[in-house]
């Protein structure tokens, strides 16, 4: 299905400022639905909202079904009565622009813990003004399919200090059913505590959702291809994953060298047995695509060429140079999908190695196909495609991803330091951009709005920029370099950067290029 023309605002919400060390649901969020609202911005990208595990990575979460607890806003919980102030006043100091995880998990988690102790003296207070409204029991209702494996799950990792479950106790990481029932009664206030915060994240969550739709903002989410290993999906549903006899993944995902890296990317996550999951009519799909929609209004869904062909790395490999081709479930699951959803208001992240049977999906489910126009001029073989005289209307079109550096870190960079670019291939490709952007030489400092507004011009429906690029931040606010375990995922921007002045410069361009005539959005 087409987007409507439209424009939009990359935001992962743990970058938005907040005095407790990352950002969250609390007041900074609505007031960048403020901003967006103001700079004429009807659409608010993110990354995956689930918990994150391995590095910190929101593409590795602990489960593709719940939400993660450090972005409840403690704020909010004290507005609520589930905090004192004397709770917060503990705080640490924390950087104002870099996340630093395990501080911020050491403080939160407490304070969390403290919220739902609270919880227990105040029999569970009603629920946040704007939200669902759902009651603590209704939730767990109506969320069964997923939330007692989850809960379950993130009490037994507490139990085992953290550790992968494969390597838990035999019983529990093969799920006997008597492990199951002891653990259960064991663990009981932790498995509590568990689904507490799981409530709390989806009401804190539906209240700016609410107030994203009465500013004529639409949420888009993003959705992974792969789960982690290391999650409740995969110890709960270990049929669906190529897994060995000790739980461990004896197919892994990846992608081969490309752009990013010369020995390819290797995720480490499992491979899907897409056999067993045909069977059964793709339902663990369906209920995933399900819970995603309820969260969002759109979906990008990451690394769709894997669904027509993925790229496959036996268990053990160092690098992902060691790989296969193996043929994926292609147009057969998103039938599947759509027969029991309707019509699926997804993005495809068609980048990398992209064949014509992998654009025949797309085009069949009229899914809008993604354009960077970073990579437009360079030697990227999809170069000519990100040119926007080349883009068709059903396209979303970005000046840089989260897996880029920033516009400004792209233009000033050098060879050398982490670059792939020679001397001269960055001397080519910035002339090349100069000429194509009719931008002088002494208004380099532009370079960020001259790439805005050259997508605001285009024909492509669906503009969407990275924060860090209206700001016109350097390297230094990169949110992630693939290929890298570590310092990824950190980047917050200052209280005070969000001016007047930017937000009438976007909508500016929004009205000059008629990009400000979307439908009210719906709850």
């Amino acid at each position: 299905m087409s987007f409507p023309r439209s424009s939009g605002i990359l935001l992962h919400p743990t970058s938005l400022p907040s005095p407790y060390g990352i950002g969250d649901f609390g007041p900074a969020a609505f007031e960048f639905a403020d901003f967006l609202a103001a700079a004429g911005q009807t659409i608010w990208q993110m990354l995956p909202l689930g918990p994150t595990g391995y590095g910190d990575s929101p593409y590795q979460c602990f489960s593709a079904f719940a939400g993660n607890p450090a972005l409840i806003s403690l704020h909010r919980l004290r507005e609520q009565g589930l905090l004192e102030p004397s709770d917060l006043e503990v705080a640490p100091q924390f950087s104002a622009d870099q996340v630093e995880y395990e501080k911020v998990d050491r403080f939160k988690s407490e304070a969390l813990s403290q919220a739902f102790e609270n919880a227990q003296d105040v029999r569970f207070r009603p629920p946040l003004a704007g939200s669902s409204g759902s009651t603590f029991e209704q939730f767990k209702e109506s969320e069964k399919a997923w939330l007692p494996d989850y809960a379950l799950f993130r009490a037994l990792k507490n139990k085992f200090h953290g550790v992968a479950w494969p390597k838990w106790e035999r019983e529990l990481a093969s799920r006997q059913p008597e492990a199951l029932k002891r653990a259960r009664k064991e663990l009981a206030e932790q498995i509590a505590e568990q689904e507490f915060l799981q409530w709390i994240f989806f009401e804190q969550w539906n209240a700016l959702k609410a107030y994203c739709h009465g500013k004529n903002i639409r949420v888009m989410g993003d959705l992974p291809i792969y789960v982690a290993h290391d999650s409740a999906d995969v110890w709960a549903h270990p049929e669906y994953f190529h897994l060995d006899a000790s739980g461990n993944a004896d197919k892994i995902a990846g992608v081969p060298p490309d752009y990013f890296s010369a020995t390819g990317q290797l995720w480490g996550n499992p491979i899907y047995r897409w056999e067993r999951m045909a069977a059964d009519g793709y339902s663990w799909w369906v209920e995933r695509f399900r819970g995603a929609f309820r969260t969002f209004d759109l979906l990008r869904v990451d690394h769709f060429r894997g669904f027509e062909a993925y790229w496959e790395v036996p268990g053990g490999e160092a690098t992902a140079i060691n790989g296969r081709w193996s043929k994926g479930p292609g147009a057969e699951l998103f039938a599947a999908v759509e027969t029991r959803l309707g019509k699926l208001p997804i993005l495809a992240e068609n980048l990398g190695v992209i064949t014509p049977e992998v654009e025949a999906i797309r085009e069949r489910f009229g899914f809008p196909g993604m354009a960077i126009l970073q990579f437009a001029f360079g030697t990227d073989p999809q170069g000519p495609d990100f040119r926007p005289h080349n883009y068709p209307r059903n396209r979303v079109a970005y000046t840089g991803t989260h897996d880029n550096d920033t516009t400004v870190g792209w233009w000033t960079s050098r060879p050398g330091a982490g670059s792939t670019r020679s001397a001269e291939d960055i001397k080519k490709e910035r002339d090349f951009a100069r000429a194509y952007l009719n931008l002088r030489r002494d208004e380099d400092e532009q370079v960020h709005w001259a790439f805005i507004r050259t997508l605001m011009a285009s024909v492509a429906d669906t503009v969407i920029f990275p924060l860090q690029d209206v700001l016109g931040a350097g390297t230094e606010a990169r949110m992630n370099t693939p290929g890298t375990a570590t310092g990824n995922w950190r980047w917050c921007f200052r209280n005070g950067k969000l001016t007047p002045e930017i937000a009438a410069r976007l909508r500016e361009m929004v009205t000059l290029y008629a990009r400000d005539r979307l439908q009210p959005a719906q709850d």
